[in-house]
């Protein structure tokens, strides 16, 4: 498995253009924000300070969630190509086992997604840096290298699920800008879940790769939000937590960082043994 998976890890970083526009969604989310979406949100702001360098944050969490998905998705490109050129019955005819060739494609999109997401994670920074923001702590950088691998680990499982439905590179490429701007969408990067019709925002709140967002955002948020917030009441600042999908609430039950987790943890082992599954029975 390791062998395969250095083969499809040197296809993918060989292709440039392939890791160029897999960080494409990164550069245009940050242009559309700082041209157009970050003053739209800035009007609309409750009155608190610093409200630049809290929603900054906001939006480079955001990123982070949605990179780990597009570049994973750009990953799995490799298993698509290899099946609509046949190639795939040149392993079958080596001693080569199935299991190993599924492992190799799931294990190669999980390390292209955290050096993407990791990539990404600079370019935010540079981002904040850039508008007179301040560079994460220590600590906080600890917990956003974990929520890295935990939000890879996901996103791997449930679009090699997606993409192993497909045999050909144009389905695949259609499916891939769509599945791209549904995940940004319900991810709240394009516009914050308050802004959502409420049936939109129980969708949201139904979708695992949110729950990565909304734990990016209580790390990376938390030392802006005690700045902006300082000496506000804890009912305003509940309720831009809620608005702004830092947390999520069915009812008067809070989503919990641990329940978050959890979700997490538990789609990624179901997708990813339903990824397995599939991949085996379609690759034959």
């Amino acid at each position: 498995m390791i062998v395969f998976t250095n083969r499809n890890l040197k296809l993918y970083f060989r292709n440039k253009g392939a890791v160029f526009f897999s960080l494409l969604a990164v550069f245009i989310i940050i242009g559309l924000y700082a041209v157009f979406l970050g003053d739209v949100w800035l009007n609309d702001s409750m009155g608190i300070e610093k409200q630049q360098l809290l929603m900054n944050n906001w939006l480079i969490a955001g990123i982070l969630a949605v990179a780990s998905a597009t570049t994973t998705m750009g990953a799995f490109g490799i298993m698509v190509e290899d099946k609509e050129k046949k190639i795939y019955k040149d392993f079958y005819a080596s001693p080569i086992k199935r299991a190993s060739v599924t492992g190799g494609y799931l294990m190669s999109a999980f390390i292209i997604g955290v050096l993407m997401s990791l990539v990404a994670l600079v370019i935010g920074q540079i981002f904040i840096i850039t508008q007179s923001g301040e560079l994460l702590g220590m600590e906080a950088s600890i917990k956003v290298f974990g929520l890295i691998l935990l939000n890879t680990m996901t996103n791997t499982a449930m679009v090699g699920f997606m993409v192993s439905f497909f045999s050909s590179q144009n389905s695949f490429s259609t499916a891939s800008t769509i599945m791209g701007t549904l995940i940004g969408l319900l991810t709240g990067i394009y516009l914050p879940i308050g802004n959502l019709p409420e049936a939109v925002q129980y969708i949201v709140k139904l979708f695992p790769a949110s729950y990565g967002a909304a734990l990016f955002r209580q790390v990376m948020m938390e030392k802006p939000m005690g700045i902006a917030f300082a000496g506000v009441p804890i009912e305003k600042l509940d309720s831009f937590k809620e608005s702004m999908g830092i947390i999520y609430r069915f009812g008067e039950y809070t989503i919990t960082p641990f329940g978050s987790v959890a979700i997490l943890m538990g789609t990624a082992l179901v997708f990813y043994l339903l990824s397995v599954w599939n991949m085996s029975r379609k690759i034959n």
